[in-house]
């Protein structure tokens, strides 16, 4: 199987946990969950359907402002953006626009608005979705195409970093996450989109296009 992150290395042979078999990418060192364990489309809704992630839960807003600080430290006042993966309860919107920015939705499963998808902006971004997408190439490149020359792009992930703890790691043991990335596999996208990248805070990365 070629690697669905870089298309550019066969995968190897990682890990088995239990019955679930993961594989390594020797070029963009992502590590990827076997198609065969994929969860269809309506088993990735009821899970996702089970999320408390209330906007206006305080916890939560701290969460998401692992990125939105950084973010908006970089954008100017007014600038327009897409939440790509919102979720149900778009709280990292209502935080943008509550700083001056305004924020269109889009997720496949809770707003699915194809015309989000019909503009350009000044920044995206992607909280807690790159690790769902069984063809992240794909949506990267959709990514590319959907900033203006000179926007951001704020992508949060748990990095996969630690191979002796990824058995018992509570991210590897949520069904719908797919394909786990380290800091090695954003450099590599960045470098294939020409992107210029940083990592403002563990977990955040912060993609420009040129």
């Amino acid at each position: 199987m070629t690697c669905p992150v870089c298309e550019s290395g066969e995968l190897q042979s990682f890990q088995r946990v239990k019955d679930t078999v993961y594989s390594r990418c020797p070029v963009c060192e992502a590590t990827v969950m076997d198609p065969a364990h994929w969860l269809t489309p309506e088993q990735e809704r009821e899970i996702y359907d089970l999320h408390d992630n209330h906007p206006d839960d305080p916890g939560y807003r701290r969460f998401l402002s692992k990125l939105t600080v950084p973010l908006l430290e970089r954008l100017p006042e007014g600038a327009h953006g897409l939440d790509f993966g919102c979720g149900p309860g778009p709280a990292l919107a209502r935080m943008m626009e509550a700083a001056g920015m305004s924020v269109s939705l889009y997720d496949p499963f809770f707003h699915p608005e194809p015309t989000a998808l019909d503009q350009c902006y000044d920044f995206v971004t992607c909280t807690e979705v790159v690790e769902h997408l069984h063809r992240p190439h794909e949506v990267f490149l959709e990514l590319n195409r959907l900033l203006k020359p000179g926007g951001l792009l704020g992508v949060m992930t748990c990095f996969q970093n630690d191979d002796s703890k990824f058995a018992n790691w509570h991210y590897r043991r949520d069904p719908t996450h797919v394909v786990f990335y380290r800091e090695a596999t954003m450099a590599w996208l960045a470098d294939s989109l020409e992107w210029t990248m940083e990592v403002p805070v563990k977990d955040v990365v912060l993609f420009r296009k040129p």
